[in-house]
């Protein structure tokens, strides 16, 4: 099935070698968004190729009708912006089928991966855990509000693909576009990982669920590229890890092959330019009729969409609101004309392993076991151990970007007052952070040195019309919020 592509056992695939000890994916790098594209398509083929084979074993009279149903099937997604709760199909250990010899009870191939044959414990070590559906579920829901806005925002605001595509992209980023494709996609491998191999990179892509995720990541590219036609892939970056085929430091573009890939029979390997769209994999979403229409009414067209799934017009244009005159559509940016943000930064230099920086309002709570869905949990922000091989140059940069929306959870605690006059103070007092690794451990921040959190205002005009999307001010930096926190901005360091 092409698992073992993504991370672990590290070897050739398909003819292509590498002179590094890795895997073939590239984190924290423009390539991004545009390798897990034919990694998909690849997967989807082999999902494809398999489904007509068993339509054929049908009885007559049902075969026409599973060949039919065959020819169209294509890989769901789960957009976990809309609905953080995990699809009820990926908790059952076994389900029924409608086989070719009738109704049967198999195990679910949602659930777990089934290795055939059995690796050696040097190549895939046991993680120690079982699935925890109903504690994934808890801390999905929590960051539920977290990441709807988050996915809006990155939607509406950056129209720059070098910041939109990774979280070590530094040329362009500004204080109120912290955020990023990678970082939101980070976070959901560590909440429903955590500890378990969805966390752990180097075997994620052996959790069935890993699919369902990457699908809707590759949706949100694929509607980002449809608001942004303007927006091509012209940005290159210096490679900070490496990859099995890749040197650290090597530069990375658009004709940069996508290892270990092929585009056609003679060897070809895809590049970014010829994976740029969808439609060359015959494919498309839901949200994108890319036919019949030139790219500027496309553009019109989605923005139209997104705005009805992920920021409906209902708004209300003021600092203040009256509490009891909140909803959920109000949690949205296009809800106020200022957004609150907590900006983070560290080096990878400093990451010793996967963790969380849990993000609150008031005291965290005294057990470490739930503070990934503790009541004034803000958000959980995930910083995900990407590097396949320890690769990364010391004279290069290496620092990782993200960023956690403080709105949703400022107007659900019933501060309806959000202008800075009163949300300075506020978060000055009650803003607090800590950090926690995969294994529930807490994480002393002195450890982490340059772990830099900051909190940012930015002004936005809200939308009036349905394919409009809110326009964002510039954004500025309170430093007296954080200033004397452990892992906090200080006066007097520095910020973009």
């Amino acid at each position: 099935m092409g698992q073992g592509i993504h991370g672990v056992p590290f070897r050739a695939w398909d003819g292509v070698t590498g002179k590094n000890v890795a895997a073939y994916c590239p984190h924290g790098s423009v390539l991004f968004p545009t390798w897990h594209r034919p990694y998909m398509a690849l997967y989807e083929e082999v999902i494809w190729l398999n489904a007509q084979w068993i339509a054929a074993r049908y009885p007559a009279p049902q075969r026409a009708q599973y060949r039919a149903a065959a020819r169209t099937l294509r890989i769901p997604f789960w957009d976990w912006s809309l609905d953080a709760t995990m699809p009820p199909e990926v908790s059952q250990r076994t389900i029924y089928i409608n086989a070719p010899e009738g109704t049967v009870n198999v195990p679910n191939p949602l659930y777990s991966y089934t290795f055939h044959p059995l690796p050696s414990e040097d190549e895939f070590p046991p993680i120690g855990s079982s699935s925890q559906p109903d504690l994934v579920n808890r801390q999905l829901q929590a960051n539920g509000a977290a990441l709807h806005s988050m996915t809006y925002a990155l939607l509406t605001q950056q129209p720059d693909y070098g910041p939109f595509s990774n979280t070590r992209y530094d040329d362009a980023r500004v204080l109120g576009r912290y955020n990023n494709i990678e970082n939101i996609h980070n976070g959901i491998h560590m909440l429903v990982g955590n500890g378990g191999h969805m966390s752990n990179i180097p075997y994620s892509s052996f959790d069935p669920i890993f699919w369902l995720h990457h699908a809707n990541t590759d949706r949100l590219f694929a509607l980002w590229q449809a608001v942004y036609p303007e927006s091509n892939f012209t940005t290159s970056q210096a490679s900070a890890f490496g990859t099995l085929t890749t040197d650290a430091g090597q530069i990375e573009d658009i004709n940069t092959p996508l290892s270990p890939f092929h585009a056609d029979d003679s060897g070809t390997l895809w590049t970014s330019a010829r994976a740029w769209s969808t439609r060359t994999f015959g494919y498309s979403y839901p949200e994108i009729n890319d036919w019949a229409v030139n790219s500027s009414q496309l553009s019109t067209n989605v923005k139209t969409r997104l705005n009805e799934l992920y920021n409906p017009t209902r708004r209300t244009s003021k600092r203040s609101v009256s509490a009891n005159a909140l909803s959920n559509t109000q949690l949205l940016p296009n809800a106020m004309d200022i957004q609150w943000l907590v900006n983070i930064e560290i080096s990878k230099s400093d990451i010793p392993s996967p963790f969380f920086v849990h993000v609150y309002l008031g005291s965290a709570p005294i057990d470490p076991s739930t503070w990934s869905f503790a009541p004034n949990l803000v958000a959980s922000h995930s910083v995900l151990d990407t590097s396949m091989l320890n690769t990364a140059r010391a004279d290069m940069p290496a620092k990782l970007y993200g960023q956690v929306p403080l709105n949703p959870a400022l107007l659900a605690a019933g501060h309806t007052d959000l202008s800075s006059s009163k949300m300075v103070p506020l978060l000055k007092s009650q803003l607090n952070w800590r950090l926690q690794n995969t294994d529930d451990a807490p994480m002393d921040v002195g450890k982490l040195p340059s772990l830099k959190i900051h909190v940012v205002g930015q002004d936005i005009k809200p939308r009036v019309l349905a394919d409009e999307f809110p326009e964002y001010g510039t954004a500025r930096v309170y430093k007296e919020v954080t200033n004397g926190k452990a892992g906090g901005l200080q006066d007097e360091d520095d910020v973009k």
